[in-house]
């Protein structure tokens, strides 16, 4: 495996304090080391003006092989990640079959090889089918190699079951993800419940659906002293309630996916099916809050909340288009763009919030730049402006309303265990 060394860049590790200018130094796959004058070596990468950060990591992805291979594929989300910087995902079990058996595991690991992109990693079912009746066999799928459990997209409803997946789970030290969220009060919602949801006559799914689903998480990690990852956060009473959960020591991370900081309820006057996500997108007042709560630390983790659809199921009436958008390959640039041009984040805050903060919350050996570590790293043009182009995703879907947007910062190269799949 040739060497790479790596001069000139501003290298950024949150998990080291790391921010400085110079080398870095890849031999076997491994990062050697970080300094000046480290000699040469096979390849050299110029990133003079550029930050090196660790790679970037994901932890809601939806891949959607086996059965909807029409919305994407292993090779092709993986691709896509690579394109957005990403050098390791973390898939949801929304499949057919659900990845709610060894085998199951074991053929996501297979695929995610054979297409050789970036890391996968699994997050197996909490319940048998997503069904929300049975438990998994939570201690056979983490043997495979599930890295945390959750039913997502769906919320886990039955508190009895919820319970007990937390009580197993701290037995084998994986965290359980949960989208908060009380089916009775959003059903058929379509969109933010609000002003403008009353005005286009739209159903509406209400913070509250939220709010009470993560006070009851909240309230069970912290009685079980389980790990607790709560996925999919938008509402000002969410973020105020981890707020307060973490003060008192409660074992929780979280994390706000980058749409619900872009966009306000407002775009739904377009009635465009694309802009139709679960949690919805809500007002400007929530919005400030999710961007206080990346602040303080509330929130620890930007996601993509990736979700690809193929173009055939989302030109459809917007009751009944699916949820979701395809984000992975356009998260950073809307994270600089939106959070660290206006001031709301540094860069060591956002790359933490996108690489290290992701890494830790589900243990996974990534998201640092420390000697000795696997070479997963993502060099990133601050100053690059560029425009959507959603006909050039790697995804196979196309299902962003962001096509034709300006955006600035964007990865101009991704390096997975020391070999370079994208150079811009």
């Amino acid at each position: 495996m040739p060497s790479i060394l790596i001069r000139n860049g501003r290298i950024i590790d949150p998990s080291q304090s790391l921010d400085e200018v110079a080398d870095l130094l890849i031999e076997d796959g491994i990062i050697r080391a970080i300094g000046t004058e480290l000699g040469t070596a096979d390849h050299e990468i110029d990133a003079t003006s550029q930050i090196v950060s660790p790679g970037l990591v994901d932890v809601h992805v939806q891949l959607r092989e086996p059965g909807f291979e029409e919305d994407e594929t292993i090779e092709s989300g993986t691709a896509a990640a690579i394109q957005g910087g990403f050098t390791s995902i973390a898939c949801l079990p929304n499949t057919s079959p659900t990845t709610d058996t060894q085998a199951q595991v074991q053929f996501i690991q297979q695929k995610a090889s054979q297409a050789d992109n970036c890391h996968v990693f699994v997050i197996a079912c909490v319940s048998k089918n997503r069904e929300g009746q049975e438990l998994a066999e939570m201690g056979i799928l983490t043997q495979a190699g599930a890295v945390a459990f959750t039913d997502a997209p769906n919320p886990l409803q039955k508190t009895d079951l919820f319970r007990r997946a937390l009580e197993y789970s701290r037995m084998f030290d994986v965290p359980i993800l949960d989208h908060p969220e009380i089916p009775e009060l959003s059903q058929s919602g379509i969109m933010h419940s609000g002003a403008v949801s009353m005005v286009l006559g739209l159903s509406g799914i209400h913070p509250d659906s939220e709010e009470l689903a993560t006070g009851r998480d909240l309230r069970l990690a912290e009685t079980i002293g389980a790990r607790l990852h709560l996925m999919d956060i938008s509402t000002e009473g969410s973020v105020e309630l981890i707020r307060r959960a973490k003060g008192r020591g409660v074992h929780v991370t979280s994390e706000v996916c980058i749409a619900n900081l872009y966009l306000t309820d407002e775009v739904m006057r377009s009635f465009d099916s694309n802009y139709k996500v679960n949690p919805p997108l809500r007002s400007q007042t929530h919005i400030d809050a999710c961007v206080a709560g990346l602040q303080d630390g509330t929130i620890d983790v930007i996601t993509s909340g990736h979700a690809p659809r193929a173009s055939e199921k989302k030109m459809t009436e917007l009751d009944r288009a699916p949820f979701g958008m395809s984000q992975i390959e356009i998260t950073l640039g809307l994270a600089i763009t939106n959070l660290v041009v206006p001031g709301h984040l540094d860069f060591p805050t956002l790359i933490s919030k996108i690489s290290t903060n992701p890494a830790q919350a589900l243990k996974l050996e990534k998201g640092t730049l420390a000697i000795g570590a696997a070479a997963d790293i993502t060099i990133i043009d601050p100053q690059a402006s560029w425009q959507v182009d959603s006909s050039t995703f790697a995804s196979r879907s196309t299902n962003t309303p962001f096509d034709g947007l300006t955006l600035t910062g964007r990865a101009t190269t991704v390096i997975v265990d020391g070999i370079v799949k994208l150079q811009r």
